[in-house]
């Protein structure tokens, strides 16, 4: 049987294991999908060691970007990224290891896919993206794909992004996307949400939840008290994970 994973810190609740299972079990794969809790990715060599049956993996929280060294190739789009969502693996290469890893990025795709039905002119030119970790990375691209000029919220000081201070009714004006790749609400800390003045939100924001458990966060139901437009990260989970399949059973 063959295997495919996700690795990650912590797993508590995964779609992906849930998505492929599903999926395995009604086109009558003959494949499993197993999540591989790692406290450090230099444990993604014993992963992939003592799984031999092990054929691709998603990649998840906190290792998106800490992975890449670790990797014979980077797909170009990945690699422009920055950030790598998927691997594929490769056996009996002949490396001293025996197997290849080659890093593709779906998150791109599962994103720009899922919410470009949305955005209307009024929209454009610009959006805020609340974090700037592996999956922002991908956020950004997309945005920049469909003509959309974007800034970083973090929490400390960087180039081309504001703090969460720094969010006045002004800059929440100006910007009416707002993106959250942050963990920021998921189950169980579902009170949690980024700090932004709701408060200025209007119907003609756009408020995206890269989060997905629970099905409408706390960001997203305070958006959704000012009329914003809302979706939460489920198809682009979707989208990803199909993507996903098409680059581990090509070849096959």
């Amino acid at each position: 049987m063959i295997t495919f994973g996700l690795i990650g810190y912590p797993l508590k609740h995964s779609f992906s294991s849930k998505f492929f299972n599903e999926k395995f079990e009604k086109e009558a794969i003959d494949a499993e999908y197993l999540n591989f809790e790692i406290e450090d990715i230099h444990e993604l060599r014993r992963v992939i060691v003592f799984n031999p049956h092990l054929k691709g993996l998603n990649v998840t929280i906190p290792y998106k970007e800490t992975v890449i060294p670790f990797l014979d190739e980077i797909a170009p789009a990945a690699k422009e990224i920055g950030a790598v969502n998927v691997i594929k693996i490769e056996r009996d290469f002949g490396n001293s290891y025996g197997y290849r890893l080659t890093g593709h990025n779906t998150d791109y795709v599962g994103f720009k896919q899922s919410i470009a039905p949305l955005i209307h002119q009024e929209h454009k030119p610009s959006a805020l993206v609340l974090g700037t970790g592996g999956a922002s990375k991908a956020v950004c691209k997309a945005l920049e794909s469909l003509g959309i000029k974007w800034k970083y919220v973090s929490r400390s000081a960087r180039e081309n992004s504001y703090t969460y201070e720094m969010l006045t009714p002004e800059v929440i004006t100006q910007h009416l996307i707002i993106v959250n790749t942050t963990p920021l609400g998921t189950f169980p800390n579902v009170e949690e949400h980024p700090e932004l003045p709701y408060s200025s939100l209007t119907p003609n924001h756009l408020l995206f939840d890269l989060v997905y458990n629970p099905t409408e966060t706390s960001f997203l139901k305070k958006g959704k008290e000012m009329g914003a437009t809302i979706k939460n990260g489920s198809e682009m989970l979707q989208l990803q994970a199909l993507a996903a399949w098409e680059i581990w059973s090509k070849g096959e």
